[in-house]
């Protein structure tokens, strides 16, 4: 199948990644748009992985104040040059996080921040709910481990489900903005306050 012009303009309108790139993933995709689409994902998730290392020292500090004023959020999002921090997407990126972060209250920002002792009191409980269930102990662990897994979905904010697009967590958005960038992304730390939280 033929490529045209506008399959690649329309691609690379969906996906932000370069006319060459979108021109080699519709080739190989035989014309086909999500499957060009996922081609993309992949390659940019993988070059996403490889700059994972690297230093993010610039960045913005993305905010949001809920309507009313009831609930505010802060959000330190990390690049690594001032020149991609200081893009309108880099800005719309770090205000999504704000609002998401209000909208879903995350705990954590990762799994490494969660404290033994929080990991230990949710095992305890995922614990006595089975224990009276009569399965074997090496069973309730694999249960338990797997319960985790969903603890750590709510509670962390980049393993939660974004609050716009329920199909994308907010490491898939970091991932996609630093393969559409070239520039390793990452968010360093949150702080949510809720009008009255101390009071209740």
């Amino acid at each position: 199948m033929a490529i045209t012009a506008e399959m690649v303009k329309q691609l690379r309108d969906r996906t932000g990644a370069g006319m060459m790139d979108c021109k080699a993933a519709l080739a190989e995709a035989g014309g086909d748009m999500e499957k060009a689409i996922d081609i993309l994902r992949t390659k940019g998730m993988a070059s996403a992985t490889k700059r994972a290392g690297r230093a993010t020292r610039e960045g913005v500090i993305g905010h949001y104040i809920h309507m009313g004023g009831k609930v505010g959020v802060l959000v330190e999002v990390n690049c690594e040059t001032d020149f991609v921090a200081r893009t309108d997407d880099f800005q719309a990126l770090a205000k999504e996080i704000a609002m998401h972060i209000a909208a879903a209250d995350p705990r954590f920002v990762r799994r490494d921040e969660v404290k033994p002792e929080d990991l230990e009191r949710e095992k305890e409980i995922y614990r006595a709910q089975f224990a009276d269930s009569g399965k074997p102990a090496n069973v309730i662990e694999k249960i338990i481990e797997g319960k985790l897994g969903s603890y750590y979905a709510q509670a962390c904010l980049l393993e939660q489900a974004s609050v716009r697009d329920p199909n994308v967590t907010i490491e898939q958005m970091l991932q996609a903005a630093t393969a559409k960038t070239g520039e390793n992304i990452t968010v360093t730390r949150f702080s949510r306050f809720k009008l009255g939280e101390l009071a209740e």
